[in-house]
């Protein structure tokens, strides 16, 4: 994988917040500067921080480092770089940004003209065409920063800042950015707060911007999903694979992220900006889950006992410096804190202002602040405790909430409907008969619930003390909020049947795949656990991928593997994370053969193997397109007394020629399967296509035995069409 080097700037005070981001990302080869961070990753990286980001301002990524004591210079250097690497001449626009920091050239405005003319130059020389100047959305944005007359050229691939985030249509006076926003609520813990059930409330909400912002973080949305314009989109060496894979990576964590949204409301008691707040959560598709209504401060505690126990009150009041004298804001600080203390007793308080001595007025406890600023002004975050934190004396069924030690778990009462009790008791029947079958057959990995009850079509699988459920997408005929409320009830039902920590409870959403989609990341924790199949361990990821790196449905035939591979060569083709390729060294297969074209998931195989002691130059690890693998092995001498082939149903990725699909194809890759065996040799082939018929005329010329039913576990008896299995061998 090819690295670069790119630059992240932020705000004021916010590079502590962006380097946790960046780490959060998997970005670790990091470097911090004043104003920015400076990495080396790859293109994926720099996309995935221009999406997801919700602190960073720009992303650049230098492409050339030269000396300009005067404009000469500066002009020369620009016009001997390669530009048309990066951009058309004829039909494209460009822009240029130019900073100098203690240089001789100090006139940005014509250091910019010097770098736009050696541009336009070379491209004239070049094709006597050049390209224009667009100012508001370019195809490629230039970046040149002047710091003690060294020159650095940069490519600006957001564009524009990455505070804008596309969904703001309406606006009120002075709106607080959206980056500024995101750092309050980062500031208050609101991500972890909301993992816990914690509610939401502002106040004071103005446009809308901290709740949007809030919910955004709440339900795993990429705060850059609504942007149509990047400056990477129009650049000559954009990656627009990559780009795609992060944009749908993003739309599967926003579909799991949504079900798991707490209660958010906001007010404010101007209409105008009530209106300007409902504008922009309609653009960004969250009416129906975020209300916001116009209020006064004083008529909120009217509200208390419809929001959680406990929650967060986070608002940006008014500041003397844009209204009235100072003197007379002490009158609404006191009000939030008095309204806080009587009715919301176990909400935090998270507010941004530019006089800190105006929140001693609430009378709350203070014990953090932050300095960032809200445009020119100077302001601090103020974050308060709970005046009455929830006690686990006072409430037996919640977790005590120390203030502001690390926050523990909150399990808020929750009053399942009629039908939630059904599900509920349909999870203890199942987890009594399966649960016993499993502790018999030693499995701590097994499928307890495949959408028993078409309500609640979720499938619910056993990870040790962990629960990773997949809600199968409802149809377009069934209403949003029916299909919500299911889910919430299933995410409350699931920790108290099975008496496990909610923490331990794993939501996606599982759609039909397309080719490799289902094993493309969708989280970026890249948290891994270890987990014991038939006496063997396999690591297992349950936040970061559709799926979690053990097909569970194929635990027999991974068991079939191992009864037939003594002795033998085993090759096992789009292998994943190599689990049959452990069954069967634990067999004694003579050699393994692992194939696949990730190096994500083939680095997992060999992480698998090593976990089970199983090293050595027998076990060997070919990254590869399977297809063109098997083309260039027909030349080769060596066979195999075992194949497991298990292909995608579909795929058009960027690393295979042209489309696969396993309906259509999979006469010819049985063929050159079947051509890798020897001559007493079995293959193994499996699909999940439900529709899939085999096409047994076209192979006359083997012995095909459907062998679906034996290779079907008890915990996938409800879900016979899971996978279809054959044995195919040689005619004598």
């Amino acid at each position: 994988m090819i690295k670069h080097k790119f630059t992240v700037t932020a705000a004021r005070g916010m590079l502590p917040l962006l380097a946790k981001e960046l780490a959060e990302m998997g970005i670790k080869d990091t470097k911090e500067e004043p104003g920015n961070i400076r990495f080396m990753g790859s293109m994926e990286d720099a996309y995935r921080v221009c999406l997801w980001s919700r602190i960073a301002i720009r992303v650049l990524m230098p492409i050339a480092h030269f000396s300009a004591t005067t404009t000469d210079e500066l002009y020369q250097g620009i016009h001997d770089l390669p530009w048309e690497d990066h951009i058309d001449a004829e039909g494209s626009t460009i822009a240029v940004d130019f900073n100098s920091f203690r240089s001789k050239i100090h006139h940005t405005q014509y250091g910019a003209q010097r770098v736009k003319d050696g541009i336009v130059d070379r491209f004239r020389e070049q094709t006597g065409e050049r390209p224009s100047v667009d100012l508001h959305q370019p195809d490629l944005r230039i970046n040149v920063y002047l710091k003690h007359n060294q020159a650095i050229v940069s490519i600006d691939l957001s564009g524009e800042s990455l505070h804008k985030r596309g969904y703001r249509v309406a606006n009120t006076p002075a709106p607080l950015k959206e980056h500024l926003a995101a750092a309050i609520l980062l500031t208050a813990e609101w991500p972890r707060l909301a993992k816990q059930g914690w509610g939401l409330v502002d106040p004071m909400c103005g446009s809308g911007t901290i709740i949007i912002e809030a919910a955004m973080m709440a339900a795993d949305i990429a705060p850059g999903i609504k942007r149509d314009y990047f400056g990477f989109l129009y650049w000559k060496q954009h990656d627009k694979d990559a780009w795609q894979q992060l944009k749908a990576e993003a739309e599967r964590r926003r579909h799991s992220g949504l079900a798991r949204l707490p209660v958010m409301t906001g007010g404010d008691a101007d209409a105008k900006a009530v209106d300007a707040a409902r504008e922009n959560i309609a653009e960004i598709g969250l009416s129906d889950r975020i209300m916001v209504e116009q209020r006064d401060l004083l008529d909120w505690p009217s509200q208390a006992k419809s929001l959680p126990a406990s929650g967060l009150i986070v608002c940006n009041p008014p500041y003397g410096e844009r209204m009235g004298d100072v003197s007379e804001l002490h009158y609404l600080y006191e009000s939030l804190g008095n309204i806080v203390s009587q009715s919301f007793p176990a909400w935090r308080t998270t507010m941004i202002t530019d006089n800190e001595s105006l929140g001693k007025f609430t009378g709350l406890t203070l014990f953090d602040s932050t300095p960032f600023d809200n445009g020119p002004i100077a302001c601090q975050v103020l974050c308060y405790r709970a005046p009455r934190p929830i006690s686990a004396r006072t409430q037996p069924q919640e977790a005590v909430i120390s203030e502001p030690e690390p926050i523990t778990e909150v399990t808020q009462v929750y009053e399942l409907s009629e039908h939630a009790e059904m599900f509920a008791n349909r999870l203890k029947k199942n987890l009594k008969h399966l649960g016993k079958w499993a502790r018999k057959n030693k499995l701590e990995c097994y499928r307890l619930y495949d959408a028993d009850l078409p309500d609640y079509a979720v499938a619910i699988d056993m990870y040790g003390e962990h629960a990773h459920v997949q809600e199968y997408a409802p149809p377009k005929s069934i209403d949003p909020e029916k299909a919500v409320q299911r889910i919430n009830d299933v995410m409350h039902v699931i920790p108290q049947v099975l008496e496990i920590p909610a923490s331990h409870v794993v939501l996606k959403l599982r759609q039909k795949q397309r080719g490799t989609q289902q094993y493309e990341a969708q989280a970026s924790q890249k948290q891994r656990m270890k987990v014991t199949e038939s006496g063997l361990n396999f690591w297992v990821n349950l936040t970061d991928y559709l799926d979690t790196g053990l097909f569970l449905d194929h635990r027999p035939t991974r068991q079939m593997i191992a009864q037939q591979s003594s002795g033998k060569d085993f090759l096992n083709l789009f292998a994943y994370t190599g689990s049959a390729t452990v069954y069967a060294a634990a067999g004694n297969a003579k050699t393994t053969t692992t194939v696949d074209m990730s190096n994500t998931y083939l680095q997992w195989a060999q992480d698998n193997m090593a976990l089970n002691g199983f090293n050595g130059e027998q076990h060997q690890f070919t990254r590869a397109n399977c297809l063109e693998w098997m083309q260039t092995a027909q030349q080769e001498p060596k066979r195999y007394g075992l194949i497991f082939l298990d292909p995608p149903t579909f795929s058009n990725s960027s690393r295979m020629e042209g489309v696969f699909d396993i309906q259509r194809d999979h006469v010819s890759l049985i063929k050159m399967a079947t051509n890798l065996l020897t001559d007493d040799g079995v293959l193994l082939f499996s699909t999940n296509r439900r529709d899939f018929k085999m096409d047994n005329d076209a192979l006359t010329d083997l012995i095909i035995k459907d062998i679906s039913r034996a290779t079907l576990p008890k915990d996938f008896e409800r879900n016979p069409k899971i996978h279809y299995c054959w044995s195919i061998t040689k005619t004598s």
